[in-house]
């Protein structure tokens, strides 16, 4: 079995950044506008999420408006708290913008992580097709290759990239480090939760709404043959014969 996760981001003719997310946990979207060089509007969509929670955390992501545009996708996170904002609409949004400071048309990752063996997985990224980075990893280590050989995933990963890689390598080993991550949900049976848990580490986590975020069972899907199946329903939004519809009508 493979964990499979795509991302698209699109420009479209007036200027506004489309970006989706779809993986076998979750389906988002997000929308930026910027003017001069500063975020003047933003909007995330939940299409498929794993709790009840989780379209709330569309109105928090208005903290970036004001941001100045970057070609760091990370910087998001010295913006706005992301405890307090849904994880992947946070990744999605810090894409959307520094594709709107590189002035980029369109981009397209792919991510496949197979299934650990022994605590061992071979996770690779693809970006517009190409190869782009493969890694063997061995619990929460990268063994190789070099620069990455003996990095964390979960112990200050992000500023070791952000200091040590260009901005688009640090944005694709960042991508490729979150999904490595939460790949090994598919270890569990994540229906047997009644509702999220109180981690504090995102939105629907957070203890004053832990409770009442229920686990939407049945949101998980395998995407392991039909990769191409990942953002198909996106095309129509980006191509901008979908509207940008208010989350309660995904």
């Amino acid at each position: 079995m493979l964990f499979r996760r795509r991302v698209e981001i699109h420009t479209q003719k007036d200027g506004e950044i489309r970006a989706a997310l779809e993986d076998d946990f979750h389906h988002f979207r997000v929308s930026i506008r910027h003017h001069q060089g500063v975020v003047t509007a933003i909007h995330g969509y939940a299409v498929r999420f794993p709790y009840t929670a989780c379209p709330g955390a569309a109105k928090p992501l208005e903290a970036l408006i004001g941001m100045q545009l970057s070609e760091v996708a990370h910087s998001v996170t010295r913006a706005t708290d992301g405890r307090h904002q849904c994880t992947h609409m946070l990744d999605l949004a810090g894409l959307a913008i520094a594709a709107a400071a590189r002035q980029g048309e369109h981009r397209i990752y792919d991510v496949e992580i197979p299934t650990r063996i022994n605590g061992r997985t071979s996770p690779v990224l693809f970006r517009d097709g190409q190869p782009c980075l493969q890694w063997q990893i061995k619990g929460s280590l990268i063994e190789q290759p070099a620069p990455y050989s003996g990095v964390d995933l979960n112990q200050g990963m992000a500023g070791w990239a952000i200091k040590t890689l260009d901005p688009e390598e640090a944005e694709a080993a960042l991508l490729l480090r979150r999904c490595a991550t939460i790949s090994r949900g598919r270890e569990y049976d994540l229906d047997v939760m009644e509702h999220a848990r109180e981690t504090s580490l995102c939105y629907a986590q957070q203890p004053v709404r832990a409770a009442q975020a229920l686990r939407m069972k049945g949101s998980t899907l395998d995407f392991t043959d039909r990769p191409r199946a990942l953002c198909a329903s996106d095309q129509d939004w980006f191509a901008g014969t979908e509207p940008n519809l208010p989350v309660q009508q995904l």
